[in-house]
């Protein structure tokens, strides 16, 4: 059984900067992609960022490329997601998400190809 626990959330002033994480337990399968999405209140839910494992191959939505990093240690069965120069607009509860995948490929942002989810951890930026 796999279970995905997001943690590492919580309140930040524009510009800051906050790094939430992931930790997996059960076995995914290798390779597979690891992603991040978010969902705003009256939003759809939408990918952030992802990353092959192993490979460590990374995509980024444009909202976030240049901001935001996405990396993982397979030893530690933990992805992480650093956001940087934090806005307003980026208030949201961020889920992590896996697939069995060969590698994340160019549909890396839709959620429906994720089979496991995490249960979210609240991101608020306050201007």
């Amino acid at each position: 059984q796999v279970q995905l626990v997001e943690s590492g959330g919580g309140s930040v002033q524009a510009g800051g900067s906050l790094r939430i994480s992931c930790a997996v337990f059960g076995y995914i399968g290798s390779p597979n992609c690891m992603g991040w999405f978010r969902q705003a209140p009256g939003k759809e839910r939408e990918g952030v960022a992802a990353i092959n494992t192993p490979g460590r191959s990374t995509y980024y939505a444009d909202s976030a490329k240049g901001r935001f990093t996405i990396s993982t240690d397979n030893a530690k069965n933990t992805v992480w997601l650093q956001m940087d120069s934090l806005k307003p607009e980026d208030t949201a509860i961020y889920y992590c998400a896996a697939k069995r995948a060969h590698t994340c490929d160019i549909y890396w942002y839709d959620r429906v190809r994720y089979l496991y989810w995490g249960q979210g951890t609240q991101v608020t930026v306050s201007s």
